[in-house]
């Protein structure tokens, strides 16, 4: 019954299946939360035969759940889609999330990200790239694009190291090798080690969980390789803040100066719903090393990396959270009241909004445009 949810679920175009005890499985697409009602209510009995099934093979990720009450695995349908299950209890019995994933890795232009993403990724061969934002906001469909155009444009060693497996890579040019945590490897940090020996040229690590695998992460990027990874951070500031605060105070003056030579971009994104209706669309800040916010970074002046970020979009590609919704607006693609709702600074953007909406069309004062 677990895969004839599923599939019900993806013939209704669902991106995500919700799932617990005392409850018809629900599922949310385009037109929001929907519950399958020719589905019968889920009892524990079946909610264990469900664990049973995603759990099947993996006896390190049951070990996690029973003893954490929670784990991410993988699950897949084959030749129909892949999952990310997210198992956990609720109020003494058990719940389910899962997500599509599909068997097919979406490029840039289909996501709708800028193309400076994937320019960026594509010029360099060593340094660090961080994809940012809230869970479910799209970072690992992110990197898997720009991981499969590497894939499809050069001869690399491409090593990944994630938790759960999500995309399944296809050799094209590149040699990729794929290592799930708890499966492959017990953590980040020491998958990331062990890559370090496994001749890579370009490393993934899903998520950097520790001051371990951050110092790790700097290291392989000093040394020659290009390394791609996220956090959950909601701009390039706080994921800075971030990344150096994983570190004791004595050490902190080290890792700006490391971070600051091996820091190549921060994408900082999350997901707004698109005004046709038709799913969401992703909202980028985006900051692109330059001189002047290495120098920033190096002498702790983080509060003035957003107007760096801000003033470079016309020569570097950079831009700021609202600069984007600013440009998805002009594009039609989100509503004005999504554009100030998610704006970081609402004040400001309604007042260039409202230009863009009072552009001139004829009359007296004909040839002034309004922004």
């Amino acid at each position: 019954m677990l895969d004839q949810i599923l599939l019900k679920a993806l013939e209704k175009g669902a991106h995500d299946i919700h799932l617990k005890v005392g409850t018809k499985p629900v599922v949310r697409g385009e037109r929001g939360l929907e519950t399958l009602e020719e589905f019968p209510v889920l009892d524990e009995n079946l909610f264990n035969l469900f664990i049973e099934t995603v759990f099947k093979g993996q006896p390190k990720k049951r070990k996690e759940f029973e003893e954490l009450g929670q784990a991410d695995l993988s699950y897949s349908i084959p030749k129909v889609s892949r999952f990310r299950v997210n198992v956990y209890r609720q109020r003494s019995t058990y719940a389910m999330a899962v997500r599509v994933i599909p068997y097919e890795i979406p490029n840039i232009k289909e996501l709708n990200l800028p193309p400076i993403m994937l320019q960026t990724a594509l010029r360099h061969s060593a340094g660090l790239i961080l994809v940012t934002g809230p869970t479910g906001s799209g970072k690992s469909t992110t990197l898997a694009s720009i991981i499969n155009e590497i894939n499809k444009r050069f001869r690399r060693v491409i090593i990944t190291i994630e938790d759960p497996i999500e995309y399944l890579f296809k050799d094209i040019q590149s040699f990729i090798s794929q290592r799930e945590v708890g499966w492959d490897t017990p953590s980040f940090y020491l998958g990331l080690k062990a890559a370090l020996r496994e001749d890579p040229d370009v490393i993934l690590v899903g998520e950097i969980r520790d001051r371990e695998t951050a110092e790790t992460v700097i290291h392989a990027a000093e040394t020659g390789h290009l390394v791609f990874s996220t956090l959950h951070t909601i701009d390039t500031v706080e994921t800075i803040n971030r990344y150096i605060g994983m570190f004791p105070m004595e050490h902190r003056d080290q890792i700006r100066q490391m971070l600051a030579s091996t820091l190549l971009a921060v994408y900082s994104q999350r997901l707004i719903p698109r005004k046709d209706g038709k799913g969401k669309i992703p909202a980028v800040e985006i900051m692109i090393m330059t001189q002047t916010i290495r120098e920033a970074i190096l002498e702790n002046r983080l509060q003035d990396i957003p107007e760096l970020i801000e003033k470079g979009k016309s020569v570097y590609g950079s831009q700021t959270f609202d600069q984007h919704l600013e440009e998805l607006y002009r594009k039609g693609l989100i509503d004005y009241e999504t554009a100030l709702l998610y704006a970081r600074k609402p004040a400001d953007l309604e007042l260039k909004l409202k230009g863009i909406s009072r552009e001139y069309s004829g009359g007296p004062d004909e040839g002034i445009v309004l922004r």
